[in-house]
């Protein structure tokens, strides 16, 4: 057994008796001093042990190959119809989808960027195989040529009006016009407008009723439209629930599909204001007509990490456009690249978006829009962005455990004029090096060794500085009582 005396011999602390030590005022408080300097340092210390810590490295991106690259976005047009709104991906490695639809939402809206309905369903525009009779012949008139003065008079007038609205110059228009003036002929020998009164077919030329065409949203050419009496939506500020005809453009078709619309039609129809609930099957040659000029697009492709572009444009493979109709000005609300957040990562992102940048949405928030005139005719708005991957990792029990990945870009816009469809691109460059920030959290020894550095350090300063002020005192006293002897 050791004993209590030579446990005694190696104590660091020994202790002073009490009554050999001496309080003062002095003393007093510099020890108060000390205690608030401790205090305050332990709080910097603290603070700095729970701070984020990152060091920011350049390396080649070291994206596994053949990874795809998400791109969300949500856009909105005020000119430009769903009707025939495309969004197209392509990259330089020859890639090349058209008319994306599976992950692709359309809504029509007003020029005031205020929704009108529910979700456009238009889907992949159909083929068509046949745009007119393949001979033609010489041919009589038979539709009804409509204007802006008779145009509201004959859809209330009739059950079913079918309408060609056209253009002289389009190519698909004359194809179309044979084929349309004898199905109007055959019709109305059939239904005759005196005696039954059920449908007639009518033509709009829109190089002569361009307010009459606008105001039916019409911008490809030609457009069949299918209006219905009793189906027009007053209390929504005027808008149309009619429908679109995509079917073939031969005489055949064309009376089969009118065949079609006064099927369960009664004779009397053309008297009473009757809506037309007949037939309720899907038919792929028949649509929803836009109920308004506009378009909001939202969805997300998923890209090759190459250069490419998204292209969103007016585009048909049976229908001609006006470039100089065309106005493709547009918001930005959304347009981001890389995977969707999770909540977690929502969280994580917040904590940590002072460290990486906060540039994963520039075009955000803009508008690029231009106003509708013979000056700004056949404006091609393009923007250039490029990317560069800001990954987020954190370095504990050395190991690598990453807490974030994103996509951040600088844009670049212009406007081009053109002779060609005016359309919206997004040319998207992707950087071959990432930036890689690391979070280094400080280790808990550290942290305790310093705040025992804090501790240790002001009580020996503050010892230090007691001492030499009361050894200055007793100087000082010595000095007095030396000049008083």
């Amino acid at each position: 057994m050791i004993s209590s005396s030579k446990l005694k011999s190696v104590d660091f602390y020994r202790k002073i008796p009490r009554d050999l030590t001496e309080a003062s005022l002095s003393g007093a408080g510099l020890s108060i001093i000390a205690a608030l300097a401790m205090m305050f340092l332990f709080g910097m210390e603290l603070s700095s042990y729970l701070a984020v810590n990152t060091t920011t490295t350049v390396i080649v991106d070291r994206s596994p190959d053949g990874e795809f690259l998400r791109i969300d976005f949500n856009m909105s047009f005020p000119a430009l119809s769903c009707e025939f709104a495309s969004v197209d991906v392509s990259d330089v490695l020859g890639t090349n989808r058209l008319n994306i639809t599976k992950t692709v939402r359309k809504f029509s809206i007003d020029r005031n960027l205020v929704p009108t309905g529910t979700e456009f369903h238009s889907g992949p525009i159909p083929t068509v195989s046949k745009h007119g009779d393949d001979i033609e012949e010489d041919h009589v008139d038979g539709s009804v040529a409509l204007s802006s003065r008779n145009f509201d008079s004959y859809s209330h007038q009739y059950p079913v009006l079918v309408v060609n609205f056209y253009a002289p110059w389009c190519y698909w228009s004359n194809r179309l016009k044979p084929s349309w003036e004898k199905t109007a002929k055959i019709i109305r020998e059939r239904y005759d407008p005196e005696m039954d009164g059920r449908i007639v077919l009518g033509k709009v030329d829109c190089t002569e009723e361009v307010d009459l065409c606008r105001r039916h949203h019409i911008q490809g050419y030609p457009s069949i439209r299918v209006f219905r009496k009793g189906s027009d939506i007053k209390e929504n500020q005027g808008h149309h629930d009619h429908e679109s005809y995509y079917g073939e453009r031969d005489t055949e078709s064309l009376v089969a599909a009118m065949e079609t619309y006064v099927a369960n039609i009664p004779k009397e129809a053309h008297v009473l204001a009757l809506e037309d609930k007949s037939n309720k099957t899907v038919d792929h040659t028949k649509r929803p007509a836009p109920m308004a000029g506009g378009c909001r697009i939202e969805g997300f492709v998923r890209v090759k990490r190459v250069p490419g572009s998204v292209v969103i444009s007016a585009r048909s493979g049976s229908h001609s456009f006006d470039p100089s109709q065309i106005n493709v000005s547009h918001y930005v609300t959304q347009f981001s690249f890389g995977k969707k957040l999770s909540m977690k990562m929502l969280y994580e992102f917040k904590r940590l978006a002072p460290y990486i940048g906060g540039h994963h949405d520039r075009l955000a928030g803009q508008s690029y829009i231009v106003k509708h005139g013979d000056v700004n005719a056949n404006v091609t708005i393009e923007h250039y962005l490029q990317l560069v991957k800001t990954e987020l990792v954190s370095s504990r029990s050395s190991k690598e455990l990453k807490l974030l990945e994103e996509y951040e870009y600088t844009a670049h816009s212009s406007l081009v004029h053109s002779f060609y469809v005016p359309v919206v691109k997004f040319h998207y460059e992707p950087s071959p090096m990432q930036v890689l920030v690391t979070e280094v959290p400080k280790s808990f020894s550290h942290f305790i060794t310093n705040v025992c550095a804090i501790i240790g350090g002001v009580f020996t300063v503050a010892g230090i500085l007691d001492s030499i002020f009361h050894n200055t005192l007793r100087l000082v006293k010595k000095v007095e009582l030396g000049k008083n002897i």
